[in-house]
């Protein structure tokens, strides 16, 4: 009845978009922390800014469009000009004009007059003008906002790689405290078993109640660690949910050590550092770096050098009263004088940055070939850990029932069988812990070789 009622339950929680202890596997992990985790989001979100950075870019091959307009008024001319017409007309002029003008014309040719101008006016105007050659500026911004393209999926493949590998750092963690949870049980057990027998003892009188005592102070302890552990589990939980992402409760889908059978699994083949050099995203990226700064020396030598545009334009005015509009045509070359001073000192610059480029090309190519060496010795190392963890498991294993057996004979004491037990505990936490430094060494290695 108990159990119909829970599954109506989970049901009905179900029905509202509650998850109750949905089992995840490590791939499923890594799916929702590549869609959720935040570097991700802002790597995406860099690729897009790049994207539109680079179209930017393109739009400097078109014609540079602008239009002005301006209306004035001021309180007074701009232009002012004094006009004399007696001193311009000779006395054969002066004969002629009194034949064919009125007196009082005549005597107003003989006043000075003044002339005012654009004291008021509107002017308006469209051009396009076309850079033709600008030092290789535009063709070189372009690639190198290109350059800044691959750039950006190129860390978002680091971010990937470095999600991924965190996500599976935390899944092993959290499998290592299951583990160590399951000993726990194991030795619980064998706990409760020993103290019922030292129980029964005692109350028979042939006993001691020291036995009894020394059994339930190492429950106690266990009791502290199995605490510590759950403790510990929880918080890891959260962190592993947070950094993927989860929402509602969630386990892991089933007991990883034994899926993935780290006691058999098979070493990755030594791969040569020429072999995964070029495909390494580390590697790619410093390669982009050199490319980037060739570009920008470029760009510096051609801010120097001539350049040459052609445009064309349409205005109007109304300066002198008149509406006046027109078109026009026209071609610009601007030749850099004076900025050679400076300008040569800024492509020098470019220079040695771009050798610098070069210079940490060269050195953390043998840094990360250093890194695939460790990995790879670390591989090896875990691996014969675990074989060593396994050997310390039978040994402790056989020395817990010797001890048994010698207990129950009366020939040895409560202190030496509770002591290996302990053996056979920590025995099996460093089998744990081996296979857990195994996973995460080939995760290291495959990591650091590009797999």
């Amino acid at each position: 009845m108990k159990r119909l009622l829970y599954i109506a339950i989970a049901s009905i929680a179900c029905c509202h978009g509650a998850v109750a202890q949905q089992p995840l596997s490590l791939e499923q992990l890594k799916d929702s922390a590549l869609h959720n985790n935040i570097a991700m989001r802002t790597g995406r979100l860099d690729i897009q800014s790049a994207h539109e950075q680079r179209r930017e870019a393109f739009t400097n091959y078109f014609p540079n469009v602008s239009a002005t307009a301006m209306g004035f008024t001021a309180d007074k001319a701009m232009a002012k000009m004094d006009i004399d017409p007696s001193g311009y007309i000779t006395p054969e002029l002066g004969a002629a004009l009194a034949q064919s003008l009125p007196m009082e014309a005549l005597m107003a040719l003989q006043s000075p007059m003044t002339m005012t101008m654009m004291k008021h006016g509107r002017i308006a105007g469209i051009e396009a003008i076309l850079p033709l050659f600008a030092g290789g500026q535009i063709i070189n911004g372009n690639r190198l906002a290109r350059v800044g393209e691959d750039v950006s999926a190129l860390q978002l493949q680091l971010s990937e790689n470095e999600v991924t590998a965190q996500t599976e750092r935390y899944y092993w963690q959290l499998v290592s405290l299951q583990e160590k949870e399951r000993t726990l049980d194991a030795v619980d057990a064998l706990l409760a078993d020993l103290a019922k027998d030292a129980q029964t003892a005692v109350e028979a009188g042939v006993a001691l109640r020291n036995d009894l005592l020394q059994v339930q102070l190492r429950q106690n302890d266990i009791a502290a660690q199995r605490l510590k552990l759950n403790n510990g589990r929880s918080l890891l939980k959260l962190i592993l949910a947070q950094y993927c992402g989860l929402k509602g409760e969630w386990t892991l889908a089933k007991n990883a050590l034994d899926q993935a059978a780290v006691d058999q699994v098979a070493i990755t083949l030594y791969t040569d550092a020429g072999a995964f050099m070029a495909s390494l995203p580390e590697y790619q990226l410093l390669q982009k770096g050199v490319e980037a700064a060739k570009l920008q020396q470029k760009i510096e030598v051609g801010k120097h050098l001539p350049s040459v545009a052609v445009g064309a334009g349409y205005n109007y005015h109304n300066l002198l009263d008149n509406n006046r509009s027109f078109a026009m045509v026209f071609a610009t070359a601007s030749v850099p004088i004076s900025d050679w001073w400076g300008g040569s000192h800024a492509i020098k610059r470019k220079k040695l940055e771009r050798q610098k480029a070069e210079e940490q090309l060269a050195d953390n190519v043998q840094l990360l070939g250093i890194r695939a060496e460790k990995a790879w010795n670390d591989v090896i190392e875990a691996s014969s850990q675990i074989a060593l963890a396994k050997k310390s498991i039978e040994q402790a294993t056989e020395n817990l029932r010797l001890q048994t057996d010698t207990y129950h004979a009366g020939t040895s004491t409560m202190s030496d069988l509770l002591e290996a037990q302990l053996l056979l505990q920590q025995a099996r936490d460093k089998h744990t812990d081996a296979c857990i430094a195994l996973q995460n060494a080939l995760l290291a290695y495959h990591q650091a070789t590009g797999q």
